[in-house]
This record gives structure tokens, C-alpha cells and sequence, in this order.
């Protein structure tokens, strides 16, 4: 099966593309096509506070009080806790890749500010890649465009017991800006993986601000995506994204016992009226990274 036959099987659209670390020709299927990258932007974040940390415009070393009243809406780490968490700079960077951290990724935005951060990218030549704004704003803006006055009252929404139904809430999901990378956060699968090759080379970044990426990525706790397609021979450094079920990707590294590195980004996309396995799905986007690699080699 080719890769687009693999996604039809899926049952999802998408996007995925795959080259060697070090330099070489890639193969993918819509590569250049642009995709909602969720929480995959958050290499972008974690990259750009290192360089900030290295240059000394941000101090690694600098306590940070995330008050329990401000926090970004989360599904792990510090949106469950209940009381206020000091921490430092350098030590979000790895909550926000390892489990995914709203609230470090938030903080870490404040801090560094989407222009140093998409200002880097465009310098790495990624010109099609743009954070528009940070994670709370997008699950805000979200919730207004589905018709709710702002996230919480949208978490907290029952379709059992009213409407907007389930089925409603999808589609109007499917149109909102959060999900359309022509006016959100945005990405290709093309400039995800040049984005990963940079990283892994340490080619027009710093070593120190790379190192942190490569090392909090090899660290990530998901492991049914990208590595789901490969032995436990094969070492993989990856960044999950999810959005409202309608969005599942992956990108990362592949390092097979030969030592020959891969840099692979998967990005696929249910529509609206699907039903959603995500378990399968997850295990697709494992497929899909095994079958690119394998066209490599």
C-alpha cells in the first residue's frame, strides 16, 4: 500500500513526509499542503526559549509562580493541580514536551513572545510555519466560535443533556480557526521535518537550545504514535498534537540500530461526521512513519 492508500484506509486526510537527519532527498504525500499543527508547535516554543536561555535574553535559572487561578485549560500536569507551582524557566521546556503542558507552553510563550518565536522559524527558513497566538487564546476563541461565551463554559457543556449536540459541536469545531491553517497556527509536513533535521544538526541553531529539545523529545511518555511502527530496537524522540478529536499528529526522530536517523511528520484530520477510533488512528500514524522510513532505506 502506498502512504495516500494508507490514509484513505484510515478513513482521515492528511499529510506526511519523511527525510534523513544529515541531509538527502525525503518522500511524503502532500507535504507541502498546510495542516493544523496542535501541540507539535510546541518544538517551535521549546526551541526558541532555549535560544532566548543561551543568549542570555531569558534566565534559565528564574522562578516562575504559576498562580492556580491563571492557568491554561489541560488535560495533564499543572492544570489538575490545585494550588500555585513555582518553577523555573529551563525546567518548563521539558513539562511542556514530555507530557505536553499547557500551562509551561503558556508561560514559556509569555515569556519569549510569538515574534522571537516565529521570527526563528522564518530565520530557519520556515517561512510557512506561524504560531498565531497562544493556547489559551485559541481554546477561547474557539469556544466563542462554537457558540459558548468562553472555554470553560464549553468544557463544561453536556450534548447529552442539550444542545448543541455531539454531532453539531464537530462540525462547527471543523470550521473554526483552530482548525483552519489558513487563518490558526500553522505548519506543513515539509517544514516540520526541516524544522526536526535543524534541530538534530544543530544547523543554524544553537547546540545548547537543540540539545534541550532533542533530550526533552527523547523523553516524551506518548509512545503509540510515530514509535507504535517500530521494534523497541529503534529509538524514537517525538512531539504528539491533538485537537477536539478532529486532529491527531506526530513528528519526530527515528534512530534505527544501524544509526541512520529519520526525521518524520505525520499530521492527519477526521472530518466532522467520521466516527473516530483514535486508538486505530494513532496506531495509522505509526504505520504511516514505518512505511516512509522503509521507502528510504
Amino acid at each position: 500500500m502506498t502512504v495516500s492508500d494508507l490514509f484513505d484506509a484510515l478513513g482521515v486526510g492528511g499529510a506526511a513526509y519523511a527525510a534523513p537527519i544529515g541531509g538527502g532527498s525525503g518522500v511524503g504525500v502532500r507535504e507541502n499542503d498546510l495542516v493544523t499543527p496542535a501541540s507539535v508547535m510546541k518544538i517551535q516554543v521549546a526551541l526558541a526559549a532555549g535560544e532566548a536561555i543561551a543568549a542570555g535574553v531569558l534566565d534559565g535559572t528564574q522562578q516562575r509562580v504559576l498562580a492556580a487561578g491563571l492557568r491554561t485549560p489541560g488535560q495533564v500536569g499543572i492544570s489538575l493541580l490545585r494550588d500555585d507551582v513555582s518553577m523555573s524557566v529551563r525546567d518548563l521546556i521539558p513539562q511542556m514536551l514530555t507530557i505536553s503542558d499547557n500551562v509551561a507552553t503558556d508561560e514559556l510563550i509569555a515569556l519569549v513572545g510569538l515574534e522571537r518565536i516565529n521570527e526563528l522559524t522564518g530565520a530557519l527558513g520556515l517561512t510557512r510555519t506561524q504560531i498565531t497566538e497562544d493556547l489559551r487564546s485559541t481554546l477561547d476563541t474557539m469556544a466563542k466560535e462554537v457558540g459558548f461565551a468562553d472555554y470553560p463554559a464549553f468544557a463544561d457543556h453536556d450534548s447529552a443533556a442539550g444542545p448543541p449536540s455531539l454531532a453539531e459541536l464537530r462540525l462547527r469545531l471543523h470550521g473554526s480557526a483552530a482548525l483552519d491553517p489558513a487563518r490558526g497556527s500553522r505548519t506543513t509536513a515539509a517544514e516540520t521535518v526541516r524544522l526536526l533535521q535543524a534541530i538534530w544538526t544543530g544547523e543554524g541553531v544553537s547546540e545548547a537550545a537543540a540539545q534541550g529539545v532533542r533530550q526533552a523529545m527523547e523523553s516524551q511518555l506518548t509512545r503509540h504514535r510515530i514509535a507504535s511502527g517500530f521494534g523497541p530496537q529503534v529509538a524514537v524522540a517525538a512531539k504528539t498534537g491533538g485537537l477536539m478529536g478532529l486532529v491527531r499528529n506526530e513528528a519526530g526522530v527515528v534512530t534505527l540500530p544501524t544509526g541512520q536517523r529519520y526525521a518524520v511528520a505525520v499530521f492527519t484530520r477526521c472530518e466532522p461526521a467520521a466516527t473516530i477510533d483514535p486508538a486505530r488512528i494513532d496506531a495509522g500514524i505509526g504505520t504511516i512513519a514505518r512505511a516512509l522510513v522503509d521507502e528510504l532505506q
